[in-house]
């Protein structure tokens, strides 16, 4: 069976021709330039045939392009009008995500708030990596999501985040000339390539030592005193584990409200709403908010 075509990526199609170019058609979609072209790409790479082409200062769907553009409307069209009609059950879950970083200081505000604005309405709730809710936010598995800011920042400021190097207690330094033990995110991981950036610019020598796909993963081999962490702070140290003065500091990381395509404005207004008050109301993360 041939590999099937993405929907996000012929939504962008759609789009590049309705607005009349990538730039125009990644602000309609609230996405990056960048993710626009690399969806085009991935499609061309796919059919194997050039789809968008120059034309002056600005671009136009090649032959096979606007051949793919009818299809690319007809197969989103069965597949808008069968999401219709299973949101008559869908529409009453809210689905909201959250960064592990996150989660366990913002999330009860958080659901009471989305309880009293949204009475009669379900709210369940998604902890994973900030790379994976904002997939899932991009192809609308997500209503809302609080990540973490990437390369590419997805949705609404929300806050700063200040970010320390965290290590076990009994964790020894290692000797001078010698690498600093790094517990780090497997790939892809923004944080990671900070952590190993700042140590490299500080006249420091770093390994990745271990790695995990989960905070419980990075923290765990943390505290067993593999190695020293790069982490975001919401207030509070994780157990067991000390903030290392003497590394680099490395300044915050911005953490973002994303919101699916098509979502109810009042409701990404209040989680909005919520999370921003949340952190203004945290004194020992004021100064960075």
């Amino acid at each position: 069976m041939a590999d099937p075509l993405d929907l996000v990526h012929l939504r962008t199609l759609v789009a590049i021709a309705d607005c009349g170019g990538f730039h125009r058609a990644a602000a309609a979609l609230r996405v990056s330039q960048s993710t626009v072209s690399q969806h085009v790409r991935l499609l061309e790479r796919r059919l194997k045939e050039p789809l968008v082409e120059k034309a002056g200062r600005g671009v136009r769907l090649t032959v096979h392009g606007e051949a793919l553009l009818v299809e690319a409307r007809r197969i989103l069209a069965v597949h808008d009008e069968s999401l219709r009609r299973l949101e008559v059950v869908a529409e009453r879950v809210i689905v909201v995500g959250c960064t592990e970083h996150a989660a366990d200081r913002m999330l009860p505000q958080l659901l009471a708030a989305m309880r009293h604005g949204f009475p009669g309405r379900t709210v369940r709730f998604r902890i994973d990596r900030s790379t994976q809710l904002a997939q899932a936010v991009v192809r609308g598995a997500l209503d809302l999501a609080v990540v973490l800011a990437g390369s590419e920042p997805l949705g609404t400021p929300v806050t700063q985040l200040p970010l320390h190097w965290y290590s076990a207690a009994q964790f020894t330094p290692p000797a001078a000339g010698d690498a600093w033990p790094v517990v780090a995110f497997e790939e892809p991981c923004g944080l990671r390539q900070r952590a190993l950036q700042a140590l490299e610019v500080d006249g420091r020598t770093a390994t990745i030592i271990a790695e995990s796909t989960s905070l419980d993963g990075v923290v765990a081999a943390v505290r067993a005193g593999l190695g020293v962490a790069l982490l975001p702070s919401t207030g509070r140290t994780p157990t067991g584990l000390v903030v290392r003065r003497e590394l680099p500091e490395v300044g915050t990381i911005g953490l973002h409200l994303a919101a699916r395509r098509g979502i109810d404005p009042e409701l990404e207004r209040l989680a909005g709403e919520v999370s921003r008050e949340f952190f203004a109301s945290r004194a020992d993360l004021r100064s960075v908010a």
